[in-house]
């Protein structure tokens, strides 16, 4: 995984708006990508951290390369990296994804809560100005302890 530099964010920014995800706060997300060997992105993970909680965010697999294990490798790979900075909780928004993250655990929750333990992100501040959040589907995993 190659940690995404703040100088190559329009490439990120470009390859998950092809994926149709948001973009909203990329700047303040821990991003990170895989290349191939052309040097083109195959796949991006991330995610923002508010305490014990991560907001699992910009998980996207290049359309030729979707049910390869790739998207499974990327997500699993935030999760962890969350985990080991301290979450205890890893959430995530996906409306057309669901069966994939109960695949990896998650569990579907209420956007609500979602919304109240990263209320500083800015997804969320995004989703609920614009009126999103309650479009939103939320998803919930609890992370294994560190202790």
């Amino acid at each position: 995984m190659i940690p995404v530099a703040a100088t190559a964010h329009g490439l990120v920014e470009a390859f998950l708006l092809e994926a149709d995800l948001t973009v909203a706060g990329l700047d303040e997300t821990a991003l990170w990508m895989e290349l191939d060997a052309e040097r083109r992105i195959t796949g991006t993970t991330g995610f923002e951290l508010v305490g014990r909680h991560a907001l699992i965010r910009s998980v996207a697999v290049r359309p030729d390369l979707r049910s390869s294990g790739l998207g499974s490798r990327l997500a699993g790979f935030a999760i962890d990296a969350a985990a080991q900075r301290g979450a205890t909780t890893a959430w995530l928004f996906s409306r057309r994804s669901g069966p994939f993250w109960q695949r990896l655990g998650f569990a579907q929750a209420s956007t609500a809560d979602l919304a109240a333990a990263l209320a500083g992100t800015a997804q969320v501040r995004l989703f609920t100005e614009t009126g999103q959040l309650e479009r939103e589907v939320a998803w919930r995993l609890d992370l294994p302890s560190a202790d």
